[in-house]
């Protein structure tokens, strides 16, 4: 049987008796600490169909579009994402930096046109979000609230595949 490995966090709920003491010295209480660690996965990773590879699909908001960041879930980006990149970049963007990234978009079919710069990046947010900086994309693309958009994580390369899925009949207009 073949396994491959994942990362997961290691959540410290429970002090070492050094960890409780240095807390005491401090007068604040214990925190919770949290480590990301790799495991062996039992569980198969997600197949991938080359005729339908858009595994993270999602309907855009006006945030997004405005701000020239995507927001992936922390599912999604366990899942789909940090699985096949390295530990070392993974604790990076775990940390709140930004990994330059590189898209490919397949909008138009299967030549794709490559995106890589300042604006396309992977970073950690706030409660266990991350952000996918697709700024030129967005320009590129005419990208409005409501589009419905499809990603992949290439796990060869380590690239983003991307499309546009479908574009919204009215658009919601952007001031």
């Amino acid at each position: 049987m073949y396994t491959t490995m994942k990362k997961t966090f290691f959540y410290e709920f429970f002090p070492t008796k050094a960890a409780e003491d240095a807390a005491k010295a401090r007068g604040v209480p214990y925190r919770v600490t949290r480590t990301l660690i790799q495991i062996r996965d039992i569980t198969p990773p997600p197949k991938f169909d080359p005729n339908n590879p858009w595994i993270i699909r999602k309907s855009v908001t006006t945030g997004e579009v405005m701000n020239g960041k995507l927001m992936l879930t922390h599912q999604a980006t366990f899942e789909y994402i940090f699985r096949y990149w390295s530990m070392e970049i993974c604790k990076h963007v775990i940390a709140g930096h930004k990994s330059y990234v590189i898209i490919l978009d397949y909008t138009d079919g299967d030549n794709p046109k490559r995106l890589q710069g300042e604006s396309v990046f992977f970073e950690g947010g706030g409660n266990d979000t991350y952000f996918l900086g697709w700024m030129d994309l967005v320009r590129s693309r005419d990208v409005c609230p409501g589009d419905e958009i499809g990603l992949f994580c290439d796990k060869s390369t380590g690239m983003f595949g991307f499309k546009l899925l479908r574009k919204l009949a009215n658009p919601v207009q952007v001031d």
